[in-house]
Formats: structure tokens, sequence, C-alpha cells
């Protein structure tokens, strides 16, 4: 935008010299139409800057992806406050339900009495799916005893059954010392996706450590060499000097095996719920969600997701534009 500016500015000033060894009155006609040229981009740059309040929440998994796009936005709109809360993708609904929020981040798909309330609340909104994650199990870098799971011995030690949890319960050959579990809050889509595609919605062990926080749960397992947690691939990613991530059915999350789906069943995507009023009727709003999709990539891959192939940002933009 700056280049551009500057160029045509250069352009304009060359124009006016070349006139001014004509006379004056080409001099003075030159003069006129570079202060016409220089008003209607002003006025243009006044209609670029946009003034407003945007308001979202959710996913601790999410956050990273939006707080990057939120500073990167920032810079170009400096105007607009956007602010965004995490409760965990069960508190951010809760709140989009309320109408307190504009948007909703959330690490796993909506469930159907969430949009049964936000029908009975008046709410109509639209899903947008922003990248992959792979959820991933670490433990800590000094445990040299387990590097893969499967999904059974992931149930045996994550479903409460009464017992107290020793590795030696999960395989002979490993310590007899006490699991020390660290896991997502129930308002969290991680612990939501976790208790659907491996407790089956059985009961979690009692003695996990409970957070809506990802980075007290990293910090738990960096402190204890028996403890184990289960969080997002960006987490893992921005420790892992300090964790050891464990393999599920053999396979490692990686960017490839989250992206093709082989590392299952822990690949999931991440989502966006937008409120189609707001994208309406708050031109604050449609821009920062253009820009969040439009971003929405690059910005995963930074922070330590994966992203969409680009035809599904594409489809996401169309759908916007087509609420506007």
């Amino acid at each position: 935008m700056k280049s551009w500016k500057y160029l045509l500015m250069t352009t304009m000033v060359g124009s006016a010299l070349a006139l001014g060894a004509c006379g004056t009155d080409s001099t003075e006609e030159a003069e006129k139409d570079t202060e016409s040229a220089s008003s209607a981009s002003k006025d243009s740059q006044e209609e670029a800057v946009l003034e407003g309040k945007v308001s979202g929440d959710g996913s601790s998994t999410v956050a990273p992806i939006l707080e990057a796009v939120v500073e990167e936005y920032s810079t170009e709109q400096s105007k607009v406050q956007v602010t965004v809360g995490v409760s965990g993708t069960g508190g951010g609904f809760e709140k989009f339900i309320a109408r307190d929020t504009d948007f909703s981040n959330a690490s796993r798909p909506i469930k159907e009495e969430e949009k049964q309330k936000l029908d009975e609340a008046g709410v109509e909104f639209t899903e947008f799916q922003i990248a992959y994650d792979g959820l991933s199990l670490v433990v800590n870098k000094d445990n040299d005893w387990v590097d893969s799971l499967t999904i059974e011995e992931l149930k045996k030690m994550w479903i409460e059954d009464g017992t107290e949890k020793k590795w030696s319960d999960i395989n002979p050959e490993w310590p007899d010392e006490k699991i020390v579990f660290y896991s997502p809050g129930t308002d969290s889509g991680t612990y939501d996706y976790f208790d659907e595609v491996v407790l089956d919605e059985a009961d979690l062990v009692k003695s996990a450590q409970l957070s809506e926080d990802d980075n007290v749960l990293v910090q738990g397992v960096q402190g204890d060499k028996n403890a184990i947690a289960f969080f997002g691939y960006a987490y893992y990613l921005a420790n892992q000097d300090t964790l050891k991530v464990v393999k599920v059915e053999g396979i490692e999350p990686t960017n490839e095996t989250i992206e093709s789906g082989e590392y299952s069943p822990l690949s999931r995507p991440l989502f966006v719920y937008a409120k189609n009023s707001a994208i309406k009727e708050n031109p604050a709003f449609y821009d920062f969600m253009k820009y969040t999709i439009e971003k929405a990539g690059e910005m995963a891959e930074a922070v330590g997701y994966v992203s969409l192939p680009e035809e599904e940002y594409e489809k996401g933009l169309a759908d916007l534009e087509a609420l506007k």
C-alpha cells in the first residue's frame, strides 16, 4: 500500500515538473490536478479506516491462531478493537448463546444441544473451518519407557475404574510408579474430543488434574517424570525441547500425518463460528472475519498447526461474502 502511494505521488510530481516547462497556466493546472488526486487519495484512505469493536471467546487450542491474527490485524486496522477470551470451547459457546460475543472458537464441531440453544436465542451462525490439529499425548522428557500407546492402552490408562493407576498396570515392563495425569478442563473442546474418540464417553480418571489453561498442563508434565497429558499439537511444538511426544498406534503427530489423517483418530479440524447478524451489521466484524480466513492458513502454520487446502479458505471467503 505504501509503495503504491509513493509511486503514485512520484508520478504526479514528475508530471507537474514536466508541465512547468510549458508555461504558468499549465503549471497551475498541473498543481490543481495534483491537489485533486491527493484529496481523492486521502478520501480513499479515510474510507479504508474502520472503527468498531469485535469480541470472541472459546477454545484454548484455537487461541494461538486467533492471537496471531489479531496481532497482525491491529497493524491493518488500528481503530478496530478485537478482544478474544479463552473460556474453552464449551464456555465460549455459552457466551455465544448469551449473545455476548460475535464469534466463538472451537476445537470440536458444535453439539446439537448448542445448536438448539442458539436457535432458541435467535442466533443464526456460520461455521468456518480454519486449520487442522493433532491432539498430542506427551510425557516428561526423562520418561524413557513410553514411546507409543495404542487406543486400548489409552483407555486402560485414562478411564476411571476405581484403581490407582501405575505404569506397570499398562505394561509389566514399565516402572511400578503411580501415573500422574494432566487433562484439559471439561469446558475444553480438547477434553470433549478425547472423551469421544478415546474414552467413549466413560468417566475420566478421577486423579487427573484439570485446567483450561494448556500452559498449566505443559508445566505439570515438565515437572514430573511420571506425568502424562494431552493437548493441542501447537503446545507440544512450542515445548518440544522439554516434552516427549508419544506415538499413537505407532504414528507420531506431524504436519504430514495430521493433514493426511494418518494420525488417527486424534487428527481434528479447528473452527470459528460467526454470528450472521454481526457480519451483516458490523463492518468491522465482516472485515476481521475476512482477514481471519485469508490469514488463517499462514498463521496456523506459524504457531504450530496445519493449514487447510487453499480451496477450503476460498470456500470460506465465498460463504462469508454471501452473508454480507
